[in-house]
């Protein structure tokens, strides 16, 4: 292997990782200056092991991310920089190796592309096998990375591949059907419309002289090879046709989930506050769902590229790394197994820890929904509340807090609904308010302007698991569609991602139910997120066109269960 000395590193561009099929997958290799075996941080994902955090099209993230933390740079020139994966100056100087690998079929790797493939899955298997052997390898390999890096991360240490030795995945999903694809069953098509074009078609393998160039080594990032539009085409299986394909949670999505009682290695989850539609839900799953006996929870807001290079989240994934890959005795084990970053309305943070998820000190509040807009602990009475499913729908809110709260974990929603139409969706959005009646919004790991947690539901798959469902977290398992009946009034329970907030005394809650997804006026829909449910395909006009109603009464009790924690 040929490596190059640059940046205070010896550094391997494109070497080959042999898969057991034939083909070889293509990484560069980072290593201290030093000669001797040390532990392995790795990545492997679709975005490019040749493009530069600071070049398009992340150069406005990048920009942003210096600008409001200069401290960064103060660390590290962030010279080899690719999005979402560690910095390789920070992390050689610290002892380690860096591996990033190009999937099958994109950047500088040849093959056919499918995006979250059980066949990228096991090459991920092969490749931290390779890096484990290597003559510049202690033998134990750690993955670390954002999103992509982290799903893939859960995918891979359920098939424990025997140099596997920790992992961290940041802010990524777990369950290929509720954390990223099919929310309540309902398809999430925006994201994918918009991700998968500008972030991974731009990097197929075989752009050649049509795509990027490796700032690095001033060749062609996707390989040497141009085709044209139609090879490039016949190369890859792209994601929304197949979810398309794929109403139901069947075996194709279930091949896409991992098992998480098969993870054994620690595990380092970072979860943020408000990932609500991908970055939220599987981080804490996974954590709950790990069979790992080490295992730890970190929680935070913001946008995930941004805390992932602080100083202080480096710091802490070098004492979680030093600890299980070098085996020092850094007291990374004495951590609280929960740390959470607990943001005010104003973005001022509290420091909370707890031993397990949700906190044993969080109790879920039931309060009732009133049909005429109250949120309050008393039922209400006989009522009925009507919405146009295409429209802004409902909204109940409480009376002002007495006294502050930390609103602290996964919430629900039980229903009590009926519709006109053939099928319904119901999109449930939790907002906080202000004294003055303003909403709370956060920026949020996709979108800059978010509320601090929604759910989804379609009312043909409302059956429940009772082995699986919890009060606090319903489990659908959306294997089948049940009859609607236009008219008849269901029960339904609507799962509501996790989130955490303190609220002062004098603040509100609200709970909007709608039909779609919750806009505000004047206001693009994408600045509230990204995870939009707008396909035709999967919301035909003909069959959602309708009224949907909310029965109240002795009969008909609709309530919010809310997590508190009396701050």
């Amino acid at each position: 292997m040929k490596f190059e000395h640059r940046g205070g590193m010896r550094i391997g561009f494109d070497l080959a990782i042999p898969m057991a099929d034939g083909i070889s997958l293509c990484a560069d290799v980072y290593l201290p200056e030093t000669v001797g075996q040390v532990p392995v941080i790795m990545t492997m994902g679709p975005y490019g092991k040749g493009r530069r955090f600071q070049d398009e099209p992340y150069a406005s993230r990048w920009l942003a991310l210096v600008a409001e933390h200069p401290e960064i740079l103060e660390h590290s020139p962030c010279e080899y920089l690719t999005y979402e994966t560690v910095d390789p100056q920070v992390w050689t100087a610290a002892g380690y190796a860096v591996v990033r690998v190009d999937s099958r079929g994109s950047g500088a790797s040849p093959g056919h592309l499918e995006i979250f493939s059980e066949q990228e899955t096991r090459d991920f298997y092969e490749a931290i096998e390779w890096a484990g052997v290597q003559p510049w390898s202690s033998g134990k390999v750690g993955l670390c990375g954002i999103s992509y890096y982290a799903i893939n991360q859960w995918r891979v240490a359920a098939l424990q591949p025997p140099h596997l030795a920790a992992i961290c995945p940041w802010e990524g999903a777990v369950d290929s059907y509720r954390d990223m694809s099919r929310h309540g069953g309902i398809l999430s098509n925006v994201f994918y419309e918009l991700w998968y074009p500008l972030q991974v078609l731009s990097n197929q393998h075989g752009l050649g002289d049509n795509g990027p160039i490796n700032p690095w080594t001033a060749a062609p990032a996707t390989g040497a090879e141009t085709l044209t539009e139609q090879q490039l085409a016949a190369r890859r299986t792209d994601p929304l046709p197949a979810l398309r394909e794929h109403p139901f949670d069947d075996a194709w999505h279930r091949a896409r989930t991992p098992d998480l009682s098969k993870i054994t290695v620690p595990v380092l989850s970072a979860a943020n506050w408000f990932g609500q539609g991908m970055h939220n839900r599987g981080n804490f799953e996974g954590f709950a769902g790990a069979g790992s006996a080490d295992k730890w929870l970190e929680i935070h807001p913001g946008r995930h590229e941004e805390w992932f290079y602080l100083p202080r989240s480096v710091a802490l994934l070098l004492r979680f790394f030093d600890h299980f890959l070098k085996g020092e005795d850094n007291r990374f084990t004495d951590t609280p197994r929960i740390t959470m970053s607990l943001p005010d309305p104003d973005g001022a943070l509290s420091e909370r820890t707890a031993q397990l998820w949700p906190p044993a000190t969080t109790t879920w509040s039931p309060l009732h929904l009133h049909a005429d807009g109250g949120l309050a602990e008393s039922s209400s009475p006989a009522g009925r509340l009507d919405f146009d499913p295409d429209g802004a729908g409902v909204t109940f809110t409480t009376a002002p807090l007495e006294q502050a709260v930390d609103l602290v974990g996964p919430l629900a929603a039980r229903l009590q609904v009926s519709t006109t139409a053939a099928d319904a969706d119901l999109v449930v959005t939790v907002r906080a308010l202000r004294p003055d009646g303003t909403e709370v919004t956060v920026v949020g790991s996709a979108a800059s302007a978010q509320p601090l947690s929604s759910g989804w539901l379609r009312l043909s798959q409302r059956a429940l698991d009772p082995e699986r469902s919890l009060p606090w977290r319903p489990w659908h398992p959306h294997t089948g569609a049940l009859e609607v009946r236009s008219g008849e009034v269901y029960t339904v329970d609507v799962e509501i991602w996790p989130t955490g907030m303190h609220l002062p005394a004098g603040y509100r809650l609200a709970l909007t139910i709608a039909g779609s997804d919750f806009t505000r006026d004047g206001q693009h829909p994408l600045q509230i997120s990204l995870f939009l449910h707008t396909d035709p395909n999967d919301r035909p006009a003909e069959r959602f066109a309708g009224t949907t109603s909310l029965h109240f009464g002795p009969d008909h009790d609709n309530l919010l269960l809310v997590p508190e924690t009396r701050a």
